[in-house]
């Protein structure tokens, strides 16, 4: 008897959960599908405007950018995904000045932390949600973000060059100063030196006289 029971308790348990699973499988045939069927649509998908695909340079209008090569972004970058190559400039008021040359990005080893960008000073870069970056070789995932040309420096207003030259005027009066009272402090010393020194007495003629 114990075990008939057992029989039927178990067969309505069983229908139970049979009836519950199909309930729950009744609500999604019923549910709007967010199956994206890519790349069938991808010209109407659009990726989230947070999602981060790929490290980007910042250009406008113009084909400026904002990179003054400091390196922040390379050196918070977890896996060294960003080489920066700088080189040094001559600018039109005759000043050196270290400029980007070239900003290397390796996509295949980027982790997507976002450190670059929140590191960035100067806000010259950013993620894009460009999510297609499939590739038949890995160096292909090395990727030149300034690929604009580099544009030379502007040339100096004359109200520039008028306080780029007194001010070298400046520094070469204040050189000078220094030189000068230098050389007055030198000359100072020796003749306090010359006139605190004893003068020498003839010992030998004395001992002649004795």
């Amino acid at each position: 008897m114990g075990s008939v029971k057992e029989y039927f308790s178990s067969l309505g348990y069983g229908i139970a959960s049979l009836l519950k699973g199909m309930k729950v499988t009744g609500k999604e045939f019923i549910t709007p599908k967010i199956t994206e069927c890519y790349p069938e649509d991808r010209l109407t998908l659009k990726a989230a405007d947070r999602f981060r695909a790929e490290l980007k340079f910042i250009y406008d209008d113009e084909g400026n950018h904002k990179c003054i090569a400091c390196g922040n972004c390379e050196r918070n970058c977890p896996n060294g995904t960003i080489t920066i190559e700088t080189k040094m400039v001559t600018t039109p008021a005759g000043t050196k000045k270290k400029k980007l040359d070239k900003y290397l990005y390796d996509l295949g080893s980027c982790t997507f932390c976002q450190l670059c960008v929140t590191n960035c000073p100067t806000n010259a870069i950013e993620f894009s949600n460009d999510f297609e970056q499939a590739v038949f070789t890995r160096s292909k995932l090395v990727k030149l973000l300034n690929y604009l040309p580099e544009k030379p420096e502007p040339e100096p207003t004359p109200e520039e060059l008028a306080r780029i030259e007194a001010e070298r005027q400046a520094k070469i009066a204040e050189a000078k100063a220094k030189a000068a009272a230098a050389k007055a402090a030198k000359e100072a010393a020796e003749s306090n030196a010359e006139s605190a020194a004893p003068s020498e007495t003839p010992t030998e003629n004395n001992e002649e006289n004795k």
